[in-house]
């Protein structure tokens, strides 16, 4: 596949950007550079390797989520200046 002017201002009109002239000629040889570097990386022979979506294997590296720390609500309703049944007592905001 060859990228020519139509395509890069197909392009341009689907990325609803503005491209100088400048910017499009760059874009057509950058575009037609990664082309010819993915019809380079075709020519390798693959048969046996198994794809992969990293180049190293990956884990979960997830830990358990257990509880450390337990909220002490009697030394915490301490600091408030009003609370009530175990909650913070605040000013009503909305009436």
């Amino acid at each position: 596949m060859t990228i020519d002017r139509n395509l890069v201002e197909y392009l341009e009109k689907l990325g609803r950007i503005r491209l100088t002239e400048e910017e499009k000629v760059a874009a057509e040889k950058d575009l037609q550079d990664i082309l010819t570097y993915i019809d380079t990386l075709n020519e390798l022979d693959t048969d046996g390797i198994e794809p992969a979506s990293h180049s190293f294997p990956v884990a979960n590296v997830m830990r358990d989520d257990i509880v450390t720390n337990k909220a002490d609500t009697e030394n915490i309703l301490k600091n408030a200046p009003d609370s009530k049944d175990g909650c913070f007592v605040v000013p009503k905001t909305v009436e």
